[in-house]
């Protein structure tokens, strides 16, 4: 499973290129590879939006990138950097897409790397912003609204759920850059897309994180998510996978995308152990996370006292729709396969 990719957007199925020609066509065609042992039920390959009725030849090259990433048929990482780029208030930044997330990703990047080299509770913040604001949608509640669109910083009531606790700096934080770029300099930059860039340029700064592709473009909304879309840490494993897979994230995916908590510290689970991390090292994106959430006695190491375990990890680790990709994370070669790094 490709940590990358769903960090990159929620995955697709794999199908021919310019095939969809009518909707649920996805949906029958993912069945029948299934049946075929071409696709794995476990992935995260179901294609969503307008994914689902253009066309291969009809998207723009944009959208064509991104359909091939959602199917696990492109990269989703990056090797380009940017050197030097047009001064920020030169007509010529101005008129590049991306000149002004270079400055942006900048500062965030100065605020997320601690003088240790590993990164930062700010850092940790940002990609858990990114998760509760993208994590709010799903197939079912779709027509009403929710996923990656700021809403958890522009309506001014999202962020006052119980599941947001502790992200009320981190959107202060994002409230700064936004006035900065948008409000007072001009730029048509969106609250969701800033907060989508600071989870990536977050797992980046991370010591052994993916530098992931970035997209922008993204529509801003000031309505609030639906309610109850978030996995909640005292639920039981079907729960998780059943809620999961209306993101059209599966089993593998999901097993993936939990091992974020590698940089995670808890402070409202249990509030007497506040500031306890989910492995021994939360300032680097390693797999440490995976072997010690399962523990000696499940095929795992023991962790140090510090470490708190979520109970929705630990359900997680030994379900048998997850177990075997988990130990596989947990395993000799578990940091590449996490980060799925190409020779």
């Amino acid at each position: 499973m490709r940590l990358r990719s769903l960090l990159t957007a929620s995955l697709a199925v794999s199908t021919v290129p310019g095939a969809l020609g009518y909707p649920g066509m996805s949906k029958r065609l993912e069945e029948v590879q299934v049946k075929c042992g071409q696709l794995d039920e476990g992935d995260s390959f179901e294609l969503l939006g307008d994914l689902l009725h253009i066309l291969y030849k009809d998207l723009t090259p944009t959208g064509k990138l991104i359909r091939r990433l959602l199917r696990g048929k492109d990269d989703p990482e990056s090797d380009e950097t940017y050197g030097a780029v047009p001064s920020l208030l030169t007509p010529e930044c101005r008129q590049d897409t991306c000149c002004v997330w270079k400055y942006i990703a900048d500062d965030m990047y100065k605020l997320f790397l601690g003088k240790s080299g590993r990164c930062t509770k700010w850092a940790r913040f940002a990609v858990r912003l990114g998760f509760h604001d993208a994590g709010t949608w799903s197939k079912e509640t779709s027509s009403q609204g929710g996923g990656a669109d700021g809403s958890i910083v522009l309506s001014g009531t999202e962020i006052l759920r119980s599941e947001n606790r502790g992200l009320q700096e981190i959107v202060v934080q994002m409230q700064v850059w936004y006035d900065k770029y948008h409000t007072a300099l001009g730029f048509p930059i969106s609250m969701a897309d800033l907060i989508q860039m600071g989870a990536t340029v977050a797992a980046v700064t991370c010591p052994l994180g993916p530098r992931i592709r970035s997209f922008v473009g993204r529509n801003d909304s000031s309505t609030p998510a639906p309610n109850g879309l978030l996995p909640d840490v005292f639920a039981d494993a079907d729960t998780l996978i059943q809620l999961f897979r209306n993101k059209t994230i599966g089993p593998h995916g999901l097993t993936a995308l939990v091992g974020a908590h590698t940089t995670s510290q808890q402070h409202f689970v249990n509030v007497t152990r506040a500031g306890d991390p989910q492995d021994s090292s939360p300032g680097v994106w390693d797999v440490l996370f995976y072997g010690q959430t399962l523990g000696p006695d499940n095929g795992g190491v023991k962790a140090p006292k510090r470490v708190f375990k979520f109970p929705s990890d630990v359900v997680l680790s030994v379900h048998p729709e997850i177990s075997k990709e988990w130990h596989e994370f947990a395993g000799s070669g578990g940091q590449d396969h996490w980060n799925e790094v190409r020779p």
